[in-house]
């Protein structure tokens, strides 16, 4: 039993100094705690500049439409009788190009009294000065001209009406010469069956021209004057 004791009281012992050391090693041991560093902010992208939406944009053209003189508010609805060619009303102006007749009494009264402008009482719609819708017509036409009628006054009696006087020439029913004073361009007929009734002035002022004896000359002059 003596000896059992000293066994016990010899392991106690030696979990007391394991013990001790134990705590003296964990004394000397320091822990750091790991300081937190913040990741840097990442660079935020410019914010976009602010844009109108389209329908904001569409109601400012809109309003500066009509808001601008009656003059090219004519202008506007005019081309797009032109460029169509067909009849519209009042509501439908406004869908296609933002003039608001029915709001705006200046615009309706010159409209309906503009020279280029047919008005039925309903609807608007373009008015050439000849009423003309083909190449037949179109000849019929300069046929009872035979002093000539002026290009300008045909420009917008239908769409194809140049392409047509074009062909006219190039077949030889029309002549298309240039006014020596103002430049443009006159459209005769070419039928040997119209008599064309010549002053006596012109003819005598034709008779004292001199022609150049070289007829290249002669055709340098045609050339020149058109």
């Amino acid at each position: 039993m003596a000896l059992q004791e000293k066994l016990d009281r010899f392991k106690r012992q030696q979990e007391r100094c394991q013990t001790t050391l134990s705590g003296i090693a964990a004394s000397k041991t320091t822990t750091t705690t790991p300081r937190f560093t913040p990741a840097p902010a990442a660079s935020r992208p410019p914010a976009p500049a602010i844009k109108f939406s389209n329908d904001t944009e569409r109601l400012q053209h809109i309003n500066s439409i009509r808001k601008s003189p009656v003059g090219a508010q004519i202008k506007r609805v005019i081309d797009l009788l032109l460029e169509t060619r067909q009849a519209f009303t009042p509501e439908q102006i406004n869908e296609s190009c933002y003039v608001d007749i029915n709001s705006n009494k200046a615009v309706f009264d010159s409209l309906r009294n503009n020279p280029k402008v047919h008005y039925d009482g309903r609807r608007f719609s373009y008015k050439s000065k000849h009423d003309l819708k083909d190449k037949n017509q179109l000849l019929y036409l300069i046929r009872k001209f035979p002093e000539g009628i002026a290009v300008i006054d045909l420009k917008d009696s239908y769409p194809s009406v140049m392409e047509d006087l074009q062909a006219l020439k190039a077949s030889g029913q029309v002549w298309l010469l240039s006014n020596f004073d103002s430049q443009e361009d006159i459209a005769y007929p070419n039928d040997p069956r119209i008599q064309i009734k010549v002053d006596d002035d012109l003819k005598q002022l034709f008779r004292e021209i001199e022609l150049p004896r070289d007829m290249l000359d002669v055709e340098k002059d045609l050339q020149k004057n058109g």
